[in-house]
């Protein structure tokens, strides 16, 4: 029995575990000799960037001169685009959601309105912006907001239909306020509803036009306080649109017209348009179509003006997809959009409201896309979006995360991947090309790997906290399309949706290897190539595996009892096949008694399959259904490249494959793998109908029959048993085992030990000791299990090359390492310094080359470390060190002695959910995420708590799923079923964030005024100015009711603000704004000067000009 000696030390509680006095000298022997590098300083939380489309966006707002993009969503959220790789995103605390955007044009700041009645002013002219002022409305609810261009008075129209005006510099009300009362008809005895549109003039500042839902329109005259103009429709307003020359306006009715009014015509609308209404021949009105939610009015210098509009379809188009239509003098186009329009923009030339608007682009936002349209060319195409907002595509499934990649794997992936973009785009740049990328010193290689629910698997370049898209492969092509009745299908797959739904993701980026595993039960194994192959026949193997405790498995006495009959060696070991595995080996679908047997969950293909340059299929493993039982889904997998296995296993067992030789080399139950030392009481499973043994020596499970013919089978036969068990001659290791871990358990683990199932959970393949004592390191296969249980499997490889092909591979299950309490997570492995050890892994070569290249890369695979001979194997004392993880705790394990010298309880109320052995730049630690929300680090190999920080708590499934930690302080989850969320766990990245981050705002001067023209402006008919300032100040407007709205100031000050830019680029764009004032200032300073010197002269010379005049005259001549 061991015995626990517990110490505290100072920098946090560590448990030391040791079987005696001596094992305890050793463990504080190893603490001492091992310097751990890595401190808690070394360690900072923070996010870093999100990625990907804005989950449940409400709101949209554009800076024509900077060119950024902002858009709101509905849980409070903010993200903002400038040029690719330029993303900013930002939260607003309530999580109400956004109902306006207004960009102040051209001065980095951002108004946003949201649903909780609050107004929001962000600096924009810093990395990370933030809130300089918020004003929170106490008794009325914002409906509309507007900000005119170069105004600082923001127009607030509310659900009882008053407008307040505020001051976006101090963020305080405008004492003048238009009651509805008094914009509409005061005969009018009807609430004319909530403010829908609210702006002004475009030849005059002076008038506001004001909608109402109710389908009244007001002309309001500022200066004089009363409505100029009335005009009313008896249809619901939805949106407003001025004529650039202020002389029309076009408003959108829920009946699906257009009326155009012109400003001085008050009865009836000058044209009343219905776009998508059927015109009856005798005359009457349309028939009324669904509500045109928007509109914009834009003119052209040379051409007709642009009417675009969202909604409006007649309502006998069932079913038709949400459409844009954009009319353009005679011409309607109607643009079909995937999903419905939330909100859409038109990008004109100018910021000036009064001037031609030259409309060239439209950006629609969609509930689940963002669309580009070029108005400019013919057919209206779309610009090819450069932001990565396709990562929801189809829901993301699984992920993984690989920092400091091989540098070569990423034009490698994108030359592949360049291949497979669509064409038909707009010629054009992307029109949204604000902003500047960061300066960051991050220069490692990122990968980013997303499996979806339709089979596909993407891989996107994460370097340098941006995102890009390298390459997309399609699993589902390895399958036929099921054509089946719903009865079959039922009976056949295992889903009812997405039968092609990736689950788990193996991938070796040294040799590019890649293995995906399905949730139909089924494994994908492909190569890289650079090189286009057809395959005629899709290579298959099909495995049986299932988990059986029976009544009569009771435990052996003598080794002789029950069906644990032990074959002969040769048929764990198979000979060598020359010819590949049967493709579509003849499975019987069904049993006598019609139930479902050696069944596949899907059909792989039987016509030739065209692979293009990338990812190509190697083999496909399937589970088949078990006497009318399906195959149980897969929860862990493991690909060594090294060694050509792939292990895969569920909740009924492991399975162990060949790649190279398309072989299934160990088939075994999760009981088998303890042989006669399993240290758990495990319950029969429910009655089923009693095996046959067959016999004694061969396969069993086999029940039709023909278990003589099937013993004779290679394991690349189609009906794969259960039970490939044991070799005889590892029957005396089984029996002389460590039985130390047989100890009783403690209660919170006992508690399941009564279930029958223990499914396998994780597995690593190293190079260690694959037993107690052992001398030399060979190939091995670490597997963990949901009881907690590590227990190795030796890997006897032949040598590579050619034997490598021919020969079998050997696999032993060799004993328990360790048990830890819950579920285990990871493993890893360190040497005796500490360093980690990675698994081995051959490096890339093409597998389609021919002549002088195929002969490089049989050199290159004779050249592979596939294993370590005894004669060049560390001595014992070089021992080696297991890091073990579990759902509750972490050990370190010494070997080959197998002392654990290190333990630490993760966690006692919560369950860890994610863990993972990861490099930083000076050292190993294990980085965790519990489901409480807590981001833990801990020291290797001593399991010192180094951070632990109560980050997020687990309210979606989601973020369990998707949570990846990597090396170099690196970690990334799905935030939202559109989102990709990264952080990091380092305080060097912490430190240099703000430097890696893109600036948003860049100094850009503001385009002219247009040219009013000599007669406009000597005869009137310009833009009149409005001197708002006066009109709206406390002095003339007054105060604002104190009860109205709180004014409540943001983290910092303005001035704080206006430092808080920070970088290189922020401060040179500082100091040149501030060069320029300055030299400005100077000028004026300058021509003042010479103003007053001229005018001295000129002064001068009448003084001596009086003088010379003055001079000789009596004083009775003045």
């Amino acid at each position: 029995m061991k015995k626990f000696n517990i110490r505290k030390v100072l920098d946090g509680l560590k448990e030391q575990a040791s079987s005696s006095a001596s094992s305890g000298q050793s463990g504080a022997l190893e603490n001492n000799l091992m310097h751990e590098t890595l401190q808690s300083e070394n360690f900072q939380l923070c996010k870093t960037v999100r990625h990907g489309f804005p989950y449940q966006p409400s709101s949209m707002a554009h800076d024509p001169v900077q060119k950024i993009l902002a858009i709101g969503t509905q849980s409070g959220a903010l993200r903002l685009f400038g040029r690719p790789g330029v993303e900013c995103y930002c939260q607003h605390e309530s999580g109400a959601a956004v109902i306006s955007l207004q960009f102040l044009i051209n001065e980095g700041a951002l108004v946003s309105a949201l649903a909780d009645d609050s107004v929001h002013l962000w600096n924009l002219r810093q990395r990370r912006p933030a809130i300089l002022h918020s004003l929170k409305f106490n008794r009325e609810r914002i409906t509309f907001v507007h900000l005119p261009f170069q105004s600082k008075w923001l127009y607030i129209g509310t659900e009882k239909g008053n407008i307040h005006i505020v001051n976006v510099e101090s963020f305080t009300l405008s004492g003048y306020v238009i009651m509805w009362n008094k914009a509409i008809e005061l005969s009018s005895k009807a609430h004319p509803g909530p403010v829908v549109h609210i702006s002004d003039n475009p030849m005059d500042e002076g008038k506001l036009i004001i909608g109402y839902e109710a389908g009244i329109v007001v002309l309001w005259d500022l200066k004089s306080k009363k409505a100029d103009y009335r005009y009313t429709y008896d249809e619901a307003i939805h949106s407003v649109a001025w004529h650039h020359e202020g002389k029309q306006f076009i408003c959108s009715h829920s009946d699906g017209t257009l009326t155009i009014w012109n400003i001085k015509g008050q009865g009836k609308p000058f044209q009343t348009i219905t776009p998508h209404g059927k015109q009856p021949k005798d005359g009457k009105k349309p028939e009324p179509c669904k509500p045109i939610l928007k509109v914009e009015y834009k003119t052209t210098r040379l051409g007709d003006p642009f009417m675009i509009l969202s909604g409006g379809l007649s309502y006998d188009t069932v079913g038709r997809r949400p459409c844009l239509t954009v009319m353009h003098g005679k011409s309607t186009a109607v643009l079909e959009m995937d999903y419905p329009i939330v909100d859409f923009l038109t990008l004109c030339e100018t910021p000036y409201s009064n001037d031609f608007q030259e409309p060239y682009a439209v950006v629609v936002l969609l509930e689940k896309d963002l669309v580009v349209i070029d108005l400019a060319q013919n057919g209206y195409p779309i610009f090819e979006n450069p932001y990565p907002l396709t990562i929801h595509e189809s829901p993301v499934t699984c992920c993984e995360y690989f920092a400091d990649c091989p540098v070569d794997l990423i034009p490698a992936l994108y030359s592949v991947g360049s291949r497979q973009k669509r064409q038909g785009y707009s010629k054009k740049e992307w029109p949204i090309s604000g902003g500047n990328w960061g300066l960051g010193t991050q220069s490692y290689p990122e990968i980013i790997i997303t499996g979806h629910a339709d089979g596909t698997v993407k891989f996107w370049d994460a370097s340098a906290i941006m995102l890009q898209v390298l390459y997309k492969l399609k699993t589902a092509k390895v399958f036929e399309k099921s054509r089946i009745n719903k009865e079959d299908k039922q009976n056949t797959e295992i889903v009812d949706e997405d039968p092609y739904a990736i689950q788990i993701m193996a991938w070796c980026p040294e040799s590019r290897m890649l293995c995906v595993a399905g949730v139909s039960a089924n494994l994908i194994i492909y190569r890289f190539s650079k090189q286009e192959i057809t395959t005629e026949v899709v290579q298959l193997l099909e495995v049986r595996l299932q988990y059986e405790v029976n009544d009569m498995e009771s435990p052996p006495e003598g080794g002789g009892g029950g069906d644990r009959d032990l074959p002969t060696p040769g048929t764990a070991s198979p000979s060598p096949q020359t010819t590949g595995p049967p493709t579509h080996p003849s499975t019987s679908s069904n049993s006598s008694d019609g139930v479902r047997d050696n069944v596949p969950c899907l059909k792989v293909r039987s016509t030739p399959l065209k692979q293009s340059p990338g990812y190509q299929v190697e083999l496909v493993v399937q589970l088949v259904w078990v006497s009318g039982e399906p195959p149980q889904q897969i929860t862990s997998l493991a690909l060594n490249s090294s060694y050509g296995l792939i292990v895969f296993g569920n909740s009924n067992g492991l399975a162990v494959m060949d790649y190279l030789q398309k072989t299934v080399l160990l088939n075994l139950g999760t009981v088998e793998l303890y042989g006669s030392n399993d240290p758990y009481q495990r319950q029969p499973r429910s009655p089923r109908k009693t095996r046959q043994p067959s016999g004694g020596n061969g396969l069993c499970d086999i029940n039709e029959g023909s278990a003589s013919e099937d013993r004779c089978k290679s394991p690349t036969s189609a009906k794969m048993s259960r039970k490939l068990s044991l070799p005889t001659e590892l029957k005396p290791d089984l029996d002389h085992r460590d039985n130390s871990f047989s100890r009783s358990r403690s209660s919170s683990v006992t508690s399941i030990d009564k279930e029958a199932r223990e499914a396998i959970t994780s597995f690593h393949f190293c190079e260690t000791f694959a037993r107690k004592g052992e001398s030399a390191i060979t190939p091995c296969l670490y597997v963990g299990t949901s009881l907690g249980t590590v227990l190795a499997v030796a890997l006897n490889l032949p040598p590579a090359g050619e034997q490598r092909l021919l020969q079998p591979v050997i696999v032993l299950p060799s004993g328990t390492l360790a048990r830890l309490k819950g579920s285990i997570l990871r493993m890893a492995f360190l040497d005796n310094t500490g360093t980690f050890l990675p698994p081995a892994s051959e490096t890339w070569y093409e597998p389609n080359a021919a002549g002088a290249d195929s002969e490089e890369r049989d050199k290159a695979r004779k050249r592979r470390p596939v294993s370590v001979s005894p004669s060049t194997s560390q001595e014992l004392q070089e021992s080696q060190y297991a890091v073990v993880c579990s759902e509750k705790q972490a050990k370190v394990i010494a070997l080959p002695s197998q002392n654990c010298i290190f333990k630490h309880s993760i966690t006692e109320t919560s369950f860890v959910l994610r863990a993972d052995v990861v490099q930083m730049n000076i050292g190993n630690c294990v980085a965790c995420f519990c489901a409480n929300g807590h981001i833990m680090t801990l020291s290797l190999p001593g399991l010192r708590p180094l951070l632990d920080v109560n980050y997020l708590p687990l309210t979606d499934m989601r973020i369990a799923r998707t949570f990846c930690f990597t090396n170099l302080g690196q970690a990334m989850y799905l935030t939202s079923p559109t989102e990709i969320q990264r952080i990091t766990y380092s305080q060097e990245t912490c430190e240099n964030l703000q430097e890696m981050l893109g600036e948003l705002f860049t100094p850009v001067e503001t385009p002219e005024a247009p040219n009013r023209g000599f007669f406009k402006g000597l005869f009137g008919g310009g833009a009149t100015s409005l001197d708002r300032e006066e009109l709206f100040g406390e002095t003339q407007a007054g105060k604002a009711s104190r009860g109205l709205a709180q004014h409540i100031p943001g983290p910092q000050g303005l001035e704080g603000m206006k430092g808080a830019a920070s970088g290189v680029v922020a401060d040179l764009a500082r100091a040149r704004i501030a060069l320029d004032e300055r030299g400005q200032k100077l000028g004026e300073l300058d021509e003042r000067t010479a103003a007053m010197l001229a005018s001295a002269d000129s002064f001068g010379k009448h003084a001596h000009d009086m003088m010379l005049k003055c001079k000789d005259k009596k004083w009775y001549q003045f």
